[in-house]
């Protein structure tokens, strides 16, 4: 695999503010792409197939899948999920120089294996009472659900060694400086850096 683009991981529990993260990184780094996930689930109200997720049959995506398609893949509540490996075609493509990967910490390791050079970033919300309070502000899940909710964000936060780094979200503008700043360092590594060093020394 070539180290010609930058390839990112962003994971977190479900309330911890990957969401916004996400899209305060894509807006500062242009020159990132948000990675598209296949999935066999039905679309929801004002998903955009390709924008989203790639809607497919699950026909097709365990046809993909047995063609060696996916960097990684998994079943979620009946529904397959996956990343295509096309993702980083689609990004070359493009002229992008980074694709961030929106996935939870057994996609990560899936993608971890294959691709070594991925850089890692697990976002932590400050507390678990303060991820309780941001889960009951949505007002869309019922005591029953949240519990649920806070239950698998333990069980994901027990994997956080896994990740290169580890952001604490205790207030937005802060974190969005961390993660601006793990992308800055990154692309500042020996291996990104190498054609210009080289280039240099040719002179």
């Amino acid at each position: 695999m070539r180290d010609d683009l930058q390839l990112l991981i962003i994971s977190s529990p479900s309330g911890a503010g990957k969401t916004t993260l996400t899209r305060r990184l894509l807006s500062a780094f242009p020159d990132f792409i948000f990675s598209v996930s296949h999935t066999t689930r039905a679309p929801r109200k004002g998903e955009t197939d390709g924008s989203d997720y790639h809607f497919v049959a699950r026909e097709e995506f365990v046809r993909l899948r047995d063609e060696g398609a996916f960097l990684e893949w998994a079943e979620v509540h009946g529904n397959l999920y996956g990343t295509s490996l096309a993702e980083l075609d689609r990004a070359r493509s493009l002229g992008k120089r980074g694709i961030l990967f929106d996935i939870d910490y057994q996609g990560a390791r899936q993608i971890k294996a294959k691709l070594p050079s991925v850089t890692a970033v697990f976002i932590l919300p400050p507390s678990l009472r303060e991820l309780e309070r941001r889960l009951r502000s949505r007002g869309s899940d019922d005591d029953e659900t949240i519990a649920r909710r806070l239950a698998k964000a333990k069980a994901e936060i027990e994997h956080y060694g896994f990740f290169d780094y580890v952001v604490v979200n205790d207030d937005l503008d802060r974190a969005t400086a961390d993660l601006h700043g793990i992308v800055r360092a990154e692309r500042c590594r020996r291996t990104q850096r190498a054609l210009e060093a080289e280039a240099l020394l040719r002179e």
